[in-house]
């Protein structure tokens, strides 16, 4: 059986270890903190995403976790007007195959955690990262921060945006800030007042500003994130600084009643700054030898397209579909007639998957400007949604794409 090693315990990371695992492959995953966790709040699943989770056998359990908001629906934050709406549920079941999701990262993480353990062909250790990697024709070695140095056939690297590894493989710097920061709670929806409750995705936009909330955790929550513009003291790697609420409220206090009321009504927010990469110039960003590059590691994205989880998990099932029809995960050890092809397959992923990822990262940048539009402008956004609608928002390039 071969083996593969992933570096990285996040939503990416467990995904790749999952699907190469389900494919035939040993699996050995190393991340770098001492207990499994995940940061941030909820996070939207296209049906992109949750048909491949499908296929992994997950939908019972995603059933229990997740909620399925049967709405999406854009409006003006000034005014309080609809804007566009698409209709999500059955719809979207019956034009892509699964159902779109909001669940909280946290929960998705854990599963994957739990669907993992179970399985005696892999092994998860914390508190132990993958500081560098050094490979030949034959296999690829990681250095361990405990000094270990294991080898394999293939080496995911899926560890965040701010990876070391691309550093050491690729030297195309790091992350720059965006501008933007992001404002994130989760709170009870029993918490909040009657008409402040929501079974919907909606999307507030107004002025150098917007807000999303929508519900997880079967509903019983709400998850709230407003983008504004500004900086943020302290390490902007961190997903997690402290936040005023006061400070959002100010900037929402020219809106309408409904949005000023749901931010008065939360106590807690975090910060998060974001950062980004251009778009993907190349299958070169996605893998070298037999590294592959995966998730943020190889295509951070901002949050306006809200597919970042979506395109690790769809990178997950391309490199491990390849793998594993390849015959490689089945390869006994020392069948250079198979695992000689590691490099060509894994050059195969980043072409099957660099274009798709770049179109998801400047559609992500595009919406950001989009979303924050000022004067006539904003105006003309306005209309362009009232007149197209749903056939505006609707994405069947992306919603119906990804891994067969």
């Amino acid at each position: 059986m071969a083996e593969v090693l992933v570096a990285g315990g996040g939503i990416g990371g467990l995904s790749a270890a999952l699907a190469c695992a389900q494919a035939g492959a040993k699996v050995s995953l190393y991340e770098r903190a001492a207990a499994f966790s995940e940061f941030g709040a909820g996070i939207q699943l296209g049906p992109n995403a949750v048909r491949v989770l499908h296929g992994w056998g997950l939908k019972d359990d995603l059933t229990g976790l997740a909620a399925f908001p049967h709405r999406l629906q854009f409006r003006s934050a000034t005014s309080g007007t609809v804007l566009g709406e698409l209709t999500l549920g059955a719809d979207m079941v019956r034009r892509y195959g699964a159902p779109y999701i909001t669940i909280h990262r946290a929960d998705l993480h854990a599963l994957l955690v739990r669907v993992l353990q179970q399985r005696g062909d892999v092994a998860l250790h914390l508190a132990n990262a993958v500081t560098s990697v050094a490979q030949t024709k034959a296999h690829v070695t990681a250095q361990l921060q405990d000094g270990q140095q294991p080898q394999a056939d293939v080496l995911v690297a899926a560890d965040g945006a701010w990876s070391n590894l691309r550093q050491q493989l690729l030297h195309d710097g790091k992350p720059q800030p965006t501008g933007h920061l992001a404002y994130r709670t989760m709170v009870k929806q029993s918490d909040l007042p009657k008409h402040l409750q929501t079974q919907q995705v909606t999307a507030w936009f107004g002025p150098r500003m917007h807000v999303v909330q929508y519900p997880v955790r079967g509903g019983d929550w709400m998850n709230v994130v407003g983008i504004v513009h500004g900086q943020v003291q302290g390490d902007i790697t961190s997903w997690d600084h402290s936040a005023n609420a006061a400070d959002l409220q100010r900037i929402v206090a020219d809106s309408c009643a409904p949005l000023r009321d749901l931010i008065h009504a939360i106590e807690a927010w975090r910060l998060w700054p974001l950062s980004i990469r251009l778009p993907m110039r190349g299958a070169h960003e996605h893998a070298l030898g037999r590294v592959a590059l995966l998730g943020d590691a190889a295509h951070p994205m901002v949050p306006y397209l809200a597919q970042g989880a979506a395109m690790a998990i769809e990178d997950a099932a391309t490199l491990a579909k390849l793998l594993g029809a390849a015959g490689v995960f089945a390869a006994e050890s020392g069948n250079q007639a198979v695992l000689g092809r590691v490099p060509a397959l894994i050059q195969d992923y980043a072409n099957q998957r660099w274009q798709r990822n770049a179109k998801v990262q400047a559609r992500a940048l595009q919406n950001g400007q989009i979303y924050h539009l000022t004067g006539p402008m904003r105006l003309g956004r306005d209309l362009a949604m009232r007149v197209l609608g749903q056939r505006l928002l609707d994405q069947p390039w992306l919603y119906g794409g990804g891994p067969a």
